[in-house]
């Protein structure tokens, strides 16, 4: 090695510095994410900007593209605010440029925009050459006295020019405005308000400075969007000013008629185009029913989308569908800005605050600026007073001076005078020193001593700066607030998946191997009895129609087992399929044990007080328990009856304690007692004994009913053989005894399917169990005695049987005469 080089160990070490790695990276990512945070992301709270829009504003003023000059083109603006202040790329000052042209981002636009500025549809602006921009009126007020040393500057990046560090603001911009922008590690999203309500609220806090968050919601009722649309509850907006975050739901503003829903307004920063997009694509796939057509009528005068309705479909459902997915959109609260530098998540009052102390720092220093130009100004005035007091003597001496220097030590000496005061009267014109002129001096000199007491009076006394402020305040009120654009409704509830389901009359259909569907009620046209009826259900092979009941889609269904459990679901939650399908498994929707099915479904959101559940079963016992019992179902069921090996569950009613129970046999015995005699008892009980079943006969249901029911009692056999009989021929008797012949069961008829109470004028839904299925009218049934054989009430095939009956207490349309397919009977059926 060469002697001239040095030995690397030998170098000073007081010129390496040891840093850890892990140090060195973490200092460095911080000083990164401070850059970020305060030089780009976060807006000041004191003017509510971030550097990019106070440099655009601030280039546009320097410009003199203000609101009163023509309009200059975007691209002048990007370039002058890039090369003096900004450096960094143009789209993104342009970007920035064009949101604050946008009316519908900008509660009160800061630009005054000429050209294609985009849209609500996501449109982009065109390119900056084409488009042309200058100060909007409200823009010039957040600059407004800048000159007058209202505001600290600093060098811009080449320490060519100075920048202000923050803008004067007259207005609280960053609630007016809002802003929203991520930094590192965290961001911001502040929703715009309506300036009368923010500037009422802050003369309330200089009023009160103890003002309370709700204090200044009795002004500032929420934010205030410029697209409008309806913020849903108060709770949020509470939360959202009294801790600095909140979630607000924002729903649009709509109107519902029978034919058509006609969105008006959407929520804030919401895509247009893309929420009709969205709306046809649920419609296409089924996701919403009941839309005919859908266009986007919107133009310049505002947002029209036009929804129009199919006939028959129901508005309510059509419309809670749209709420779910499309109508509703959650604004996020993130009330974070800087305060002296340093981020900071802020309550109303909190912000409120600090822009009154920025607006006090503002007229302070304003107030000293305009003192000393007074001041200034008033010494002129002095000098030139004294020199028309003495005008002749003033005259020679200048007169007899060699030059202007000599004239104005001369008129030092004589008078006393200032070198600025001298140098005025050596520079007067002789026609001011005409008494007119003597006059204005004097008086613009008493108006300059009035305005000097008066900055003097701001300056020492707090309340009269604070009351500038107020002042300043309501002018900017009275020249540019607006009314409220934004309504704040009541939080009825979030749309439940109910409330996506139409309310409907459906029959449901279950069969022993446990498929289950639902089915619109109106789908089946009555016939006459004695008809075939028509495909219900698909039934495969080995499995058999168990059960069909109606019920209405948003019914609780307290769901039976022949093993004695009870299980809870919603109807809608059973899925809707057409006639001719099987049915899905209802193991999604009830954990059924081997060989368990339905056998008795009560539909009831809630019972009354003194209502039971009145069960029988298949071998004759019968037992009451209290309704309260049945209000907490577990998912996997609950036990409603103890039975005995062998025994099913067979039929259950919901009785009140005064009603009496009529109990049929499959033999087509009947008893009827009073209920009084089974007493309540709990749901693991047994029961007791109701009626007395002969050699192999079985319970086939059971019917409540009371003295005055002027119901008949309607018994339906397998072989499809019916009967009405007035209630009234079946006598009381005690509990547990053998009953009264009801009907011939018989070779022709077969045993009992079920028995059903029946008004004259309601339907019947019969399903065999091979899936055919029937509607009718009761009255078709004819009324007949005691102890008869019946008429014909559904024809099955040989191989087939009725499996169950349920009623629709409403009458069914009548059907054409054509359609019906009556049945020839022997006239001694009866």
């Amino acid at each position: 090695m060469s002697s001239d080089v040095p030995d690397p160990s030998d170098v000073d070490a007081a010129r390496v510095e040891r840093v850890r790695v892990e140090d060195e990276m973490e200092q460095s990512y911080i000083d990164y994410a401070m850059s970020v945070i305060a030089g780009r992301a976060l807006p000041d709270v004191r003017d509510g900007l971030k550097p990019v829009h106070r440099r655009i504003l601030y280039a546009m003023h320097e410009m003199g593209v203000t609101s009163g000059s023509s309009h200059r083109k975007s691209s002048s603006v990007i370039g002058e605010t890039m090369g003096d202040y900004h450096p960094h790329g143009d789209s993104a000052i342009y970007d920035t440029l064009v949101r604050m042209a946008q009316p519908f981002s900008m509660r009160h636009p800061l630009v005054d925009g000429q050209g294609n500025f985009g849209s609500m549809d996501g449109d982009p602006a065109a390119a900056m050459r084409y488009t042309e921009a200058r100060m909007s009126p409200i823009a010039e007020e957040l600059l407004e006295d800048i000159e007058k040393d209202t505001v600290d500057f600093s060098p811009n990046y080449d320490d060519r020019l100075t920048e202000p560090d923050v803008l004067p603001s007259a207005f609280p911009n960053l609630l007016v405005n809002g802003s929203s922008g991520i930094a590192v590690g965290m961001s911001t999203n502040i929703p715009p308000h309506n300036l009368g309500e923010v500037v009422d609220a802050t003369i309330e806090l200089i009023d009160d400075p103890e003002a309370t968050v709700e204090d200044l919601m009795e002004h500032v009722k929420g934010p205030d969007f410029p697209t409008g649309a309806n913020i849903v509850g108060r709770d949020a907006i509470y939360s959202a000013y009294s801790t600095g975050r909140g979630r607000l739901r924002v729903r649009a503003e709509y109107e519902t008629d029978d034919d058509k829903i006609v969105i008006t307004e959407v929520p804030f920063q919401q895509n247009k185009a893309r929420l009709v997009e969205r709306i046809a694509d649920d419609v296409n796939e089924g996701k919403i029913e009941g839309v005919r057509d859908l266009r986007d009528e919107s133009d310049r005068n505002g947002v029209r989308i036009v929804i129009e309705l199919k006939r028959g479909a129901n508005p309510d459902v059509v419309e809670n569908q749209l709420l779910e997915h499309h109508l509703e959109n959650t604004f996020g609260v993130i009330n974070l800005a800087l305060v002296d530098g340093q981020p900071k998540v802020l309550t109303l009052k909190e912000t409120l605050e600090h822009y009154v102390e920025h607006r006090k720092e503002v007229v302070r220093r304003r107030s000293e600026y305009d003192l000393g130009e007074a001041e200034d100004r008033a010494h002129i005035l002095e000098g030139r007073l004294t020199a028309l007091e003495n005008v002749d003597d003033v005259v020679e001496l200048i007169q007899d001076s060699e030059d202007r220097d000599a004239a104005k030590e001369a008129l030092i000496e004589a008078y006393d005078f200032s070198t600025d005061q001298a140098d005025h009267i050596v520079r007067m014109q002789l026609g001011s020193l005409t008494s007119m002129e003597a006059a204005e001096i004097e008086s613009e000199y008493e108006d300059v001593q009035e305005r000097i007491e008066r900055l003097e009076t701001i300056l020492e006394d707090e309340s009269e700066l604070l009351a500038v402020i107020k002042e300043e305040l309501r002018e900017i009120k009275e020249e540019y607030a607006d009314d409220r654009r934004t309504s704040i409704i009541e939080d009825q509830g979030t749309v439940t998946h109910e409330d996506l389901i139409a309310e409907e009359e459906v029959v449901v259909v279950v069969t022993e191997d446990d498929y289950v569907k639902r089915m619109p009620a109106d789908r089946f046209d009555p016939q006459g009895r004695g008809g075939k009826g028509i495909i219900g259900a698909d039934v495969k092979e080995g499995d058999r129609v168990s059960k069909v009941f109606r019920a209405n889609t948003h019914d609780y269904l307290l769901c039976f087992t022949n093993h004695g459990q009870v299980y809870r679901l919603k109807t809608y939650e059973i899925p809707e399929m057409s006639r001719t399908a099987r049915g899905k498994s209802a193991i999604n929707l009830i954990d059924f044990d081997d060989g368990e099915e339905i056998t008795a479904v009560v539909a009831t959101d809630e019972f009354e007080d003194g209502e039971c559940v009145t069960m029988v079963t298949r071998d004759g016992y019968v037992k009451r328990t209290e309704g309260e019992e049945f209000e907490n179902i577990l998912s996997t069921g609950i036990i409603a009856a103890d039975l005995e090996d062998g025994d099913e569950l067979i039929d259950v009613e919901v009785t009140d304690g005064t009603k009496d129970l009529v109990i049929a046999t499959e033999g087509g015995m009947t008893i009827r007692f009073d209920e009084s005699e089974v007493r309540c008892m709990g749901r693991n009980a047994r029961g007791v004994g109701g009626i007395k079943l002969q050699d192999d006969d079985k319970v086939a249901g059971l019917v409540a009913t009371d003295e005055d029911d002027d119901n008949a009692l309607l018994t339906v056999t397998r072989n499809g053989f019916g009967k009405r009989t007035k209630l009234a021929e079946y006598s009381t008797q005690s509990r547990y005894g053998m009953g009264l012949i009801d009907i011939k069961t018989g070779e022709r008829n077969g045993p009992v399917a079920t028995v059903k109470s029946v008004a004259e004028d309601d339907g019947l839904v019969l399903m065999s169990e091979n899936g055919q299925i029937m509607v009718t009218r009761a009255s078709d049934v004819s009324i007949v005695g005691r102890n008869t054989m019946g008429v014909t009430v559904m024809d099955v095939e040989d191989d087939d049987a009725v499996a169950s009956v349920d009623v629709l207490p409403a009458a069914t349309p009548d059907a054409d005469d054509a359609q019906a397919e009556e049945a020839s009977v022997p006239a001694d059926d009866e």
